[in-house]
């Protein structure tokens, strides 16, 4: 069989399309990670080491856009 991945804007089409599949007994997983947890884990990091003093990192505004 083939694999279906939807993509719902909001919850209303998510609540929509578990209730059909429920209803045709197709089995499906739900994931709920709107954020990368490497992501997640490099900015808790960065909060922790600002709370404990330490200097954030410069950056050159002017050079950024480059």
């Amino acid at each position: 069989m083939e694999t279906l991945i939807a993509h719902p804007k909001n919850e209303e089409q998510a609540t929509a399309l578990k209730a059909v599949m429920k209803v045709l007994k197709i089995d499906y997983e739900s994931e709920d990670r709107p954020y990368n947890p490497e992501f997640v884990e490099k900015v808790i990091k960065g909060v922790n080491s600002r709370k404990s003093g330490k200097p954030g990192k410069i950056i050159d505004a002017k050079a950024m856009w480059k």
